[in-house]
């Protein structure tokens, strides 16, 4: 019983309550339907979460099926990705995988149905005369002049599109409800179309596929489905599910719930908009670290359960809203900050020359894995007389609210002893290159004898022993909150959304990290190893605060 009040609160969780108590149904089961069109993206986690969610709370089951009725835009390879995104996330689906496609039978069979009836026909209008017939949503629309065909005639003209006796665009199977319903998707719609395309389930079996709104329903009652979940754009269609379902011979009849989706700043959810992003090469691909996609977000070091978190506390409600980046961002963020160990890692190294230490001299530094946590363990830093650090790391001269390397002045190397700069080398166009320190040998874990204060703290990477990487660090994708709004999108691109160092240094450990694992680089952020790039390639998840909201407000 604890367990079942800990449960999440929603309207949806509180339909699904009313419908068990009252036996309108004697356990849940709900469904995942993506169309293997593009990978899935955030907003899709929160369906995920949502459907699998339920399941799991009330002990019913979930389907993952695939809605793969356009095979024109569909592949195989979106099939395996979004398995893997789901089963990344923590969810596992119930029985087999489900196809749209596995029903194509059924539902050619429904449609014969709904003919028989006199309630579908065959319509020859050509797409620019349908929208003419089709009205507007001040006025009326207007009856096909195929509108009336026999039902003898109706069925043998389906039976001609099944064979393929007509050109792609030539005819369609129409609904016949009401042209002059005020709601636009009960004015005939097309329930079948013509496509000579092969499917990457049926192959060429079939040259006429169904409609969403036509196959979605179906396929629900076919499965037993009880609650039908979806967002908000498919509240009107809801009239067309319940048509069909209503004038077919199936008893099963799902209920279709809407909810909102999400909208995140900063990003676009729309598939055909992320589409021509990859297919533009405004990015790498659909898994590139900048893009909401699942896979995307788990390139860059997003765990699933930041996502699942970030998904829980964004709630599930009918009202529109423009969720902020910064509460995905403090998720991982959280997330993070418990379980990831920590490095160090210099970006944009400069040298440092330590005078008064030992040139042959290697010295092992301990250094714990994470400050709070004794049992992630310790690891072992090399210390010499070279190391590296950042070169925003070090000023000539800076006022006191500098708080790193001074000419002349002191700062604390992490973990380790407290340096001087006393000199330094430029290039000749005034680069620094190089700068010359002595370290106080007495200051290894405690501060200076004689009651010096030391305010500042830098990491550093042994130039001996440091190992060269590539680091990323990842911004926005876009300038605008909502780049949707944009007339087009690509003009509020941000064109500092990857910044790349090529010749970073990290610590030794990091030679052997693992792909995907998260660490803290200190003082800068926390960063993943990537899982696709071959060599040791680090990108940035999130940084330490949230700087952007501040840079934002300047």
């Amino acid at each position: 019983m604890a367990e079942i009040e800990n449960r999440p609160s929603n309207f949806i969780r509180t339909i699904i309550d009313k419908d068990l108590e009252s036996g309108k149904h004697a356990a849940t089961h709900t469904r995942f339907p993506p169309e293997p069109n593009g990978f899935l993206h955030i907003g899709h986690a929160k369906s995920i979460c949502l459907n699998f969610g339920i399941a799991k709370d009330y002990q019913g089951l979930c389907n993952l099926r695939f809605d793969d009725t356009n095979p024109e835009k569909e592949d195989i390879d979106y099939v395996h990705s979004i398995q893997e995104d789901v089963q990344w996330l923590g969810f596992n689906w119930d029985g087999d995988i489900c196809y749209s496609s596995n029903y194509f039978e059924q539902l050619h069979g429904y449609a014969v149905e709904l003919i028989e009836k006199g309630l579908a026909y065959v319509c020859f209008l050509s797409a620019e005369q349908a929208r003419e017939y089709r009205g507007t949503l001040t006025e009326p629309g207007k009856n096909s002049p195929y509108r009336d065909t026999s039902i003898e005639e109706n069925l043998a003209l389906f039976a001609k599109m099944k064979n393929g006796e007509f050109k792609e665009g030539e005819c369609v199977l129409r609904a016949k409800i009401d042209m002059a319903s005020s709601f636009m998707v009960l004015r005939d719609p097309i329930i079948y179309r013509i496509r000579f395309a092969h499917h990457h389930q049926t192959g060429d079996t079939w040259c006429i596929y169904p409609m969403y709104d036509f196959t979605h329903c179906i396929s629900d009652a076919l499965e037993g489905i009880t609650h039908s979940l979806c967002t908000l754009e498919f509240q009107d269609n809801r009239r067309l599910y319940d048509w069909v379902l209503d004038n077919i011979s199936l008893e099963c009849h799902p209920q279709q719930i809407e909810f909102s989706r999400l909208n995140l700043e900063y990003t676009l959810m729309s598939k055909r908009k992320l589409n021509a992003l990859v297919d533009e090469n405004h990015v790498s691909g659909w898994d590139d670290p900048r893009m909401p996609t699942i896979a995307g977000l788990r390139r860059r070091g997003y765990t699933p359960g930041s996502i699942v978190e970030f998904c829980k506390r964004i709630g599930i409600t009918k009202q529109e809203n423009m969720v902020e980046m910064g509460m995905l961002e403090a998720c991982i963020r959280e997330d993070l900050n418990d379980n990831a160990p920590r490095a160090m890692a210099v970006l944009d190294p400069i040298k440092i020359v330590i005078e008064n230490f030992d040139e042959e001299k290697v010295e092992t530094i301990s250094a714990p894995n994470h400050p709070n946590k004794e049992e992630m363990g310790r690891r072992e830093l090399p210390f010499t007389r070279e190391l590296y650090i950042e070169r925003d790391d070090f000023k000539v001269s800076a006022n006191n609210k500098y708080k790193r390397l001074v000419l002349d002045k002191e700062v604390r190397l992490r973990n380790a002893y407290v340096i001087k700069a006393v000199r330094h080398d430029e290039d000749e166009a005034g680069n620094i290159t190089t700068v010359y320190c002595t370290y106080d040998p007495e200051t290894l874990g405690k501060n200076p004898s004689d009651g010096r204060k030391v305010k500042g703290v830098i990491h550093w990477v042994s130039a001996s022993h440091g190992v060269k990487a590539e680091i990323r660090n990842y911004d926005r994708l876009f300038t605008e909150a909502n780049p949707a709004a944009a007339e087009d999108f690509t003009t509020v691109l941000n064109p500092d959304s990857c910044v790349v160092f090529s010749q970073a240094v990290v610590e030794p450990a990091l030679a052997n990290a693992k792909v995907e694992q998260g660490y803290q680089f200190e003082r800068t952020g926390y960063f993943c190893r990537d899982n696709k790039e071959a060599g040791l390639v680090f990108n940035q998840t999130v940084g330490l605060r949230d700087s952007w909201a501040k840079e934002q407000k300047k």
